[in-house]
């Protein structure tokens, strides 16, 4: 029919199709982990805060910034709240692509150590926290920022776990005030909690501690879930990674992992714990690389987006 209009109504036709089509749904941009993002917003925050143990102002200030940052990126924001031994302890989680598939859940503490007892010098002085603590944070955060949502195929959870880095101390450590109790702590007191009190078995977790180091090599987890092991190891070494990712067993920790591998949930524990400044006054933000953040938080974007 159009074909027969005069040459000047096909014209002014032509405008009023135009003007009156609807505009065209944006495709999302797609965003990729930025590794000097992370470390140059994510990183620096945390160090801004000073040290970060455990019932300190400086550790409510980071839960609020984590909850804070996951709301500003679209996830919903959970706090769960604790004591222990008379020390209030937080843990955060974000929530994503609630109920599109089996729950995964990547974790990360966020507490530092109170004193750096690795220290020859200042045993009594608290931990930075540039790598043990900040990168793991980091990461997570980032992973908030870039991952697409529209790709998953699974429920995801970025957990922050307090409470885990006061292990063999005590709560007089933590308060600095008397009277306190003096019963040395456990590790990972937050992440124990937090999986006593899941309300949905994960599929899997993946724990990511101390891997911004510079000068990184990341193992093998003895205790981790080998076949899951291998399938992260295997992305790194499709991205180029190979000699970071080092598909060989070395360390055995009880980490952020261990709470639930105690109850029978597949998880790994993606940490490199050759650092010569763990637990000193040393571990400082100049230790940790944005390439290093860079390398992992791509494997797991990669590997959350293509299940």
């Amino acid at each position: 029919m159009l074909r027969k209009l005069a040459p000047a109504f096909l014209w002014l036709s032509g405008i009023w199709l135009i003007g009156c089509a609807p505009a065209p749904t944006p495709t999302p941009a797609i965003k990729n982990f930025d590794g000097d993002y992370a470390y140059r917003v994510f990183v620096n925050e945390q160090m801004k805060l000073g040290p970060r143990p455990t019932g300190s102002a400086a550790n409510r200030a980071l839960a609020d910034y984590i909850a804070a940052q996951l709301k500003q990126f679209g996830w919903t924001a959970v706090t769960q709240d604790l004591q222990y031994r008379g020390v209030p302890i937080r843990n955060v989680y974000g929530k994503i692509a609630e109920g599109r598939g089996p729950l995964i859940i990547l974790g990360a503490h966020f507490d530092t150590r109170p004193r750096a007892d690795q220290d020859a010098k200042n045993p009594d002085q608290p931990v930075p926290g540039a790598n043990d603590g900040a990168s793991g944070v980091a990461v997570l955060l980032e992973l908030a920022r870039a991952l697409n949502a529209s790709a998953l195929k699974n429920e995801v959870w970025l957990a922050f776990f307090d409470a885990e880095d006061n292990g063999e101390l005590n709560a007089c450590d933590l308060l600095q005030k008397q009277p306190c109790d003096t019963t040395r702590w456990a590790w990972s007191v937050g992440t124990e909690y937090f999986a006593a009190n899941l309300t949905a078995k994960p599929e899997f977790v993946v724990i990511v501690d101390m891997i911004g180091d510079a000068d990184q090599d990341i193992y093998y987890e003895m205790s981790s879930d080998k076949p899951l092991q291998e399938q992260l190891w295997a992305i790194a070494a499709r991205l180029g990674y190979s000699q970071n990712f080092i598909a060989q067993f070395k360390w055995n920790m009880e980490d952020d992992h261990t709470p639930f591998l105690r109850r029978g949930i597949r998880a790994i524990d993606i940490i490199d714990f050759d650092y010569p400044y763990w637990h000193t006054t040393q571990d400082t933000a100049d230790k940790v690389s944005a390439a290093s953040l860079q390398r992992v938080g791509r494997v797991l974007q990669t590997w959350l987006e293509a299940r």
